[in-house]
C-alpha cells in the first residue's frame, strides 16, 4: 500500500494508517534502485539484480520451497548460501558416505532437522573407485581393495576403528536430538549408549557387526520398536550374537514391535526371553540364523507374534522335539518363507504345528518344498490366502489335497511351479477355483517367453533379443 501513491500518483486511503516515515522512505528506496536496474541498462546502483526472495522471511520461503517437487531439491540448493540451508533444514533422511563429514560437524550444520541417519557406507575404509572392487551382499555392500579380495589378513577388511565410529555416534547423538531411525556399523557400547541417552525418541535400530557387548548399549534406548541385528555375514565379519545378548535387548528393549536376527546365533532361552518381556512383538524375523537345535519351541512365547518369516535359512530348526512341548502361537496371522531349504519333515511339521493359527502362508523360491512335507500345512486349517512361487517339486494333485482342507481359503496365487500343471486340474479344483474371491494361476510361465524371441547358442551373437 505504500508503494502506490510513489508509483501511481494515487491518493492514499485517510483511513489507512500510514506507516513510519523511515520505513517508507526505507521500502520506496529499494524499490525505486530495484526499478531502475530493470529499465536502466547503463545504471549504477548499489544493487544492480535485486533478489526478491529476501523480502520473504526464512519462515514463509520455507513453507513455498517445501511444496517444490523433490526433483528440484538440488537445484534449489544452488540458487544461493540461503536457499542451501533452508534446503538443508527440510531433509530428513540422509545416507552418509564419509564418516569426516560427521566428524566435523558440518552435518549438524548442513541438516539440523535429520530424522533418519545411514552411517553404514561411512564406517568402511573409502577406496577409490578406479583401484578398488565392490562388494555386495543382500544386507551390505562396500569398496575393498585388491589385498581384501585375495584374503590378506582381517585388519584389511576395510571397516574403520571403533573410536572413530564411536566419536560419529556422538556427533550425531549432539546434532540430531529428534533422530528416529540410525543405521550403523561397528559401533561398541559406549557409542550407543550417547545415542540412547540423546535420543530418546529413536524407534528404529539397524546395528551391523553386532554382539552381545554391543547389546549392552543397544539397552539403553528405551524407546525402540523396530530392531534388525546383523552378527555374521559370510565373507564381510563374524561376530556372536548368542542368548546373553538376546537376553540384555529383551530386559532393555521391551516396546519392540519387530525384531529381525541376521546371522545370529542362539537357543529356546534368548527367544524365550524375547517373548516374555517384549509383550508388543508382533513380527519376527530370521536371516541365515545360527540358531540351536530347539529354540522353534521358544516361539510360543511370543503371545502377539502376527508375522514369523524366515529368508535364506538353510536349516529352520535341526531337532524340534516333541510337538507336545512346542506349544504354539495365538495370535499369529502370517507364515513367510523365502529362499529357504525345506527338505525336512520333522521340521516342518514343528513349525505349521507352531503356526496352526496362521490365516496367510507364503512360499517363494524354497527349495526341497515336496508332496510329503507340503501335506503337513493341513494342520493351518484358518489359511485365507495362499501363495506359492517357484517350487518346482509340488505337484497339483498334492496342492489340491491341501487346499480344499482349508475351508476358508479365498486368495489363492500359484506362479512358476512346473510341476502344477493345467491338464491336471480336476473338476473339484476348478470349482473351488470360482468361489475364490482372489485367484492368480501362472504356474508354468514358459508361456510369457515366446521362443521365437530367444536365440541361444549362437556363437559370436548375442544370447537374447
Amino acid at each position: 500500500m505504500s508503494f502506490q501513491p510513489f508509483l501511481n500518483n494515487k491518493i492514499p486511503n485517510p483511513n489507512f494508517p500510514s506507516p513510519p516515515l523511515k520505513t517508507w522512505l526505507n521500502s520506496n528506496m529499494v524499490l525505486a534502485m530495484q526499478l531502475n536496474s530493470l529499465t536502466d541498462p547503463n545504471s549504477k546502483t548499489l544493487i544492480p539484480n535485486f533478489d526478491l526472495t529476501l523480502l520473504l522471511s526464512d519462515e514463509i520461503l520455507l513453507k513455498i520451497i517445501s511444496k517444490l517437487p523433490n526433483s528440484q531439491a538440488k537445484s534449489n540448493s544452488l540458487v544461493s548460501k540461503r536457499w542451501l540451508n533452508l534446503q538443508g533444514r527440510l531433509i530428513r533422511s540422509l545416507k552418509i558416505f564419509d564418516l569426516n563429514f560427521v566428524l566435523s560437524g558440518r552435518l549438524i550444520h548442513r541438516f539440523p532437522n535429520l530424522t533418519h541417519v545411514d552411517l553404514v557406507p561411512s564406517t568402511f575404509v573409502v577406496y577409490p573407485q578406479k583401484g578398488s572392487v565392490l562388494v555386495s551382499h543382500r544386507v551390505v555392500s562396500m569398496r575393498v581393495d585388491t589385498g581384501w579380495c585375495f584374503g590378506f589378513t582381517e585388519e584389511r577388511k576395510s571397516l574403520l576403528p571403533v573410536e572413530a565410529i564411536d566419536k560419529g555416534l556422538k556427533e550425531v547423538a549432539k546434532g540430531c536430538p529428534n533422530l528416529r531411525k540410525l543405521e550403523v556399523t561397528g559401533g561398541s557400547e559406549a557409542g550407543l549408549v550417547t545415542i540412547g541417552e540423546e535420543c530418546v525418541t529413536l524407534m528404529e535400530l539397524e546395528l551391523h557387526k553386532c554382539n552381545d557387548n554391543v547389546l549392552r548399549g543397544v539397552a539403553a534406548c528405551r524407546n525402540l520398536q523396530v530392531v534388525k541385528l546383523i552378527g555374521s555375514v559370510d565373507g564381510f565379519y563374524e561376530s556372536v550374537v548368542s542368548d546373553i545378548g538376546l537376553t540384555i535387548l529383551a530386559q532393555g528393549c521391551k516396546r519392540l514391535v519387530k525384531l529381525e536376527l541376521v546371522g545370529c546365533e542362539g537357543s529356546f532361552d534368548g527367544i524365550k526371553a524375547i517373548g516374555s518381556c517384549c509383550l508388543m512383538l508382533e513380527e519376527l524375523v530370521f536371516v541365515d540364523h545360527r540358531m540351536d537345535d530347539g529354540w522353534l519351541a521358544g516361539v510360543s512365547f511370543c503371545e502377539n507374534l502376527k508375522t514369523l518369516r524366515f529368508v535364506s535359512c538353510k536349516v529352520i530348526d535341526g531337532n524340534p522335539g516333541l510337538e507336545e512341548h512346542l506349544g504354539f502361537c495365538v495370535a499369529l496371522e502370517s507364515l513367510h518363507f523365502q529362499k529357504c531349504q525345506l527338505r525336512n519333515k520333522n521340521t516342518m511339521g514343528a513349525v505349521f504345528s507352531v503356526c496352526r493359527a496362521a490365516k496367510e502362508i507364503v512360499l517363494q523360491d524354497c527349495w526341497g518344498l515336496e508332496d510329503g512335507v507340503f501335506r503337513l500345512a493341513v494342520v493351518c486349517r484358518r489359511v485365507k490366502l495362499f501363495d506359492i512361487e517357484g517350487c518346482s517339486l509340488l505337484t497339483t494333485e498334492c496342492l489340491e489335497s491341501v487346499i480344499e482342507s482349508w475351508t476358508d481359503l479365498e486368495c489363492l496365487r500359484v506362479v512358476s511351479c512346473k510341476n502344477i500343471k493345467d491338464s491336471d486340474i480336476s473338476p473339484a479344483l476348478a470349482t473351488l477355483f470360482t468361489t475364490l474371491k482372489e485367484l492368480k494361476w501362472r504356474p508354468d510361465t514358459k508361456h510369457l517367453l515366446p521362443s521365437k524371441e530367444v536365440n541361444m547358442g549362437k556363437k559370436g551373437g548375442k544370447f537374447f533379443k
